[in-house]
Order: C-alpha cells, then structure tokens, then sequence
C-alpha cells in the first residue's frame, strides 16, 4: 500500500531539488559576516522560485513569475537603503546571489533541474573563492587580458564557422580540424603563461606536463622547447613537463584502447607500462634536481598565445595529413605499418583509433595492431625528439633526451615481450 500520492511525486522531487539549491548557495553566504542574506533566505528563496514556476505554469499567466522577482528585488532595495543609511553597506554579491538562486528555483520546476543545480554549483564556486578571483584580477595586465581575448576570438568566433567537410586531394583537409589544432596550441601556450604566473615556474610544471599531455604531448613539446630555447633558466622546467606530457599520453592511449578494444589491453598494457616506468623514474630523478634550485625566474612572454607558432604548427599538421593519406592510398592494408608511422608523426591519436577499429572489424589480427599502435606512438615519440633538438638545442635535449629514449627504447623492449 502506497501512502505516496502519485501526482505529488514530481512536485516534491522539484521543490526537494530547489531547497537544496538554496541550501547550498545559502550555505556559503552564511560565512560571510557581511552578506545580507543567510541560509533561510537562500532556501527560501530558492522555493518561492520553484511556487511562482507552478503558479504561472497552472494559471497559464505570464507575469508571475516576473511579479516574484519584483517582489524580491524590492526587498533586497529596501534592505540595501536601510544598510547605507547606516553607512554599513555590503555590495551587490549577495542581492545578485538571490536573483540568481529564485531564477534556479524556478528553472527546476520547468524540467531543468540538472542545469540548475550545476549552476548553483559554479555560483557557489564563484562565491567561496572571492579572495583567490579578486587576486587573480589584480595580476592580471593588459597583456593577459589582450591574449585572453585572442584566443576568444581563435576558439569561439572563427573555429564554429569553420566547415567541418573533407576537402582536397584524397578528402584529407578538414578546416575546422586543421583549426582545432591552432586553437590547441595557441591554448597550451596560453595556459602555460598563466600557469607559471599563478602557480611559479617550479611548482606548474607537473601541472602542465599532466594537462599538456592529454591535451597534446606534440603541442607541449613544441611550446615548451621554444621556453627553452628563449629562457634558458627555465630548461629543466622545460625538460620536465614534456617528459610528464610523454608519459600521460601513454595513459590516455592506454585507457583509450581499453574501451575501444579490450581484447587488446592486455599486450598494450604491457608495451606502454614498459615506456612509463622507466619514463617516471627519470622524471622523479629531475624533479629532485629541479626541487634543488628553489624557485625559477619568470620568462618575459610577449605574446602568450603564440599566434605566429599555432598557425604554422596548423599548416605543418595540415601537410602530414596530405602525405599520411597518399601514402595510405599507395600502400594500400598492407601498409599498415607504414601508415601507422607517417600519420603517428604528429597525431597518434587518429592512426591509434583507426587501427582498433580495423581489428574491431577483424581486417588487423590482435598481433599486428598491436605493433601498429606501438608504431604510432614510436613515431610520435620521435617527431618530438626532432622538436626538442631542432626547437630547445642541445642544452634541453641533454635534459630531456635520457628519459624519451628511456620510453621509447621500454615500448621497444615491450614489444617484443608481447
């Protein structure tokens, strides 16, 4: 026997969701000695959202819902006035804070719950952390604000309106791909500036070896051997996190092929864990040479999103995906390895993909498309090593080289283990 009533399950459910919202946002502002609502308020506010949202709903008005917000704002004016008639007056965080908690209440009685409790999520994040974001905000130069706003344009005004069709010989151009790839350099670049002026130079770096890596470890390789070579001091920070980005392109690669193929994690497994752990150890033995120096000189940045870099580095992707496609029509399957070489250069990814799909297909034995994924990866490896001898010189490649030929001579050694 139920003693639910069925048709006020779903208005429960929404009016539950709502008051939590409240209580989350409420629950931070609570802290603040200065704000002038607390974890009632919110709650209750957020509800008084969700009840305007069913009243406009079931009356089928259109000015309930606004006439609520009416209401609050005129208590949050009036509230405002009496605090400044004090000469005690808090800001606006806290009467915006509100505006946004009724806007949540009532987005989850209209089906959008999920939306607003991410929302109420980032709106507390945005709340707790006002020292850290007001601190942000003072360092912050015109330089920054100017690249920030480049890559803006880069990645949201001219990447969508980009064609995302195949064109050219063999259909082997994508703009919108080629693009990404601009983006994802100028991106990198970007990050890494601003990493190494919120986190330190010594302290960033296995940060951004980690998100470099699952980014792009070519695009890391890259950025960071041109660091390098304009600032020495900051060579062993350089060598550091492309040796941290190698790896963690190893472990994405990995836990990729285990999703799309598990028949083949095993042996893959055993190659990759053969390069990361001679990767690691040296990348340990580094850091605690690097941990020694105490913490390194800020490179001078002129242009922290690299536009001149990501735009060549576009045009050399877009000319190895011209010869990796001629070179697939000429070999035909039985240039598989051959493929898995030429396309592996710069984007291992896609050569990897391909060849598990071909073995999900049962037109690659398990054997072969290991040492073609192996292959792929060999060949990036070694197109980085070129970057960091033709880009950072000999002083980062003798920082640098000892542990990319310890992962790639262990992907050797695990090969021929499978």
């Amino acid at each position: 026997m139920s003693f639910v009533v069925p048709e006020l399950v779903e208005p429960v459910k929404a009016f539950a969701t709502a008051l939590g919202i409240g209580l989350l946002i409420g629950m931070e502002r609570e802290r603040r000695p200065d704000s002038a609502a607390g974890l009632r308020t919110f709650s209750l506010v957020a509800m008084l959202g969700c009840l305007f949202a069913l009243l406009e709903e079931r009356s089928g008005s259109t000015w309930l819902l606004a006439a609520g917000l009416l209401v609050i704002a005129g208590a949050m004016i009036a509230s405002n006035f009496s605090s400044q008639q004090e000469e005690q007056y808090r800001g606006f965080t806290s009467e915006a804070a509100v505006v946004v908690t009724y806007g949540l209440g009532a987005a989850v009685w209209f089906g959008y719950a999920t939306l607003a409790v991410m929302l109420a999520i980032t709106t507390t994040v945005l709340l707790y952390f006002k020292a850290e974001l007001k601190q942000f905000s003072e360092r912050t130069t015109p330089k920054d604000i100017n690249s920030i706003l480049q890559f803006a344009v880069l990645s949201f005004v001219i990447l969508p309106i980009l064609p995302s069709d195949d064109f050219g010989p063999y259909n082997a151009i994508n703009p919108r791909q080629i693009w990404w790839m601009v983006v994802l350099i100028s991106g990198l670049a970007l990050a890494g500036y601003l990493a190494l002026r919120i986190v330190g130079a010594r302290h960033g770096a296995a940060m951004l070896g980690i998100f470099g890596g699952l980014a792009s470890s070519t695009a890391t390789t890259m950025m960071f051997s041109r660091h390098a070579r304009d600032h020495s001091d900051l060579t062993r920070m350089a060598a550091i996190v492309i040796l941290i980005a190698n790896i963690m392109v190893m472990i994405r690669i990995g836990i990729v092929s285990s999703l799309v193929a598990p028949k083949l994690i095993g042996p893959i497994t055993l190659v990759f864990a053969c390069g990361i752990i001679p990767g690691i150890a040296l990348t340990l033995y580094s850091w605690r040479t690097l941990a020694s120096a105490g913490e390194l000189p800020m490179p001078e940045v002129k242009n922290p999103t690299e536009l001149k870099t990501a735009i060549s580095f576009g045009l050399l992707y877009a000319v190895v995906l011209l010869a990796s496609a001629w070179l697939q029509d000429v070999a035909g399957n039985s240039g598989l390895y051959i493929v898995a070489l030429v396309s592996g250069l710069t984007d291992a990814d896609a050569s990897v993909l391909s060849t598990l799909r071909m073995f999900n297909l049962e037109k690659v034995i398990s054997g072969d498309a290991v040492i073609a994924v192996t292959l792929a990866l060999m060949a990036n490896l070694i197109f980085k090593i070129g970057l960091v001898l033709s880009i950072g010189g000999g002083k980062l490649a003798r920082h640098a080289l000892p542990g990319l030929l310890a992962i790639g001579g262990g992907m050797a050694i695990g090969l021929m283990l499978v």
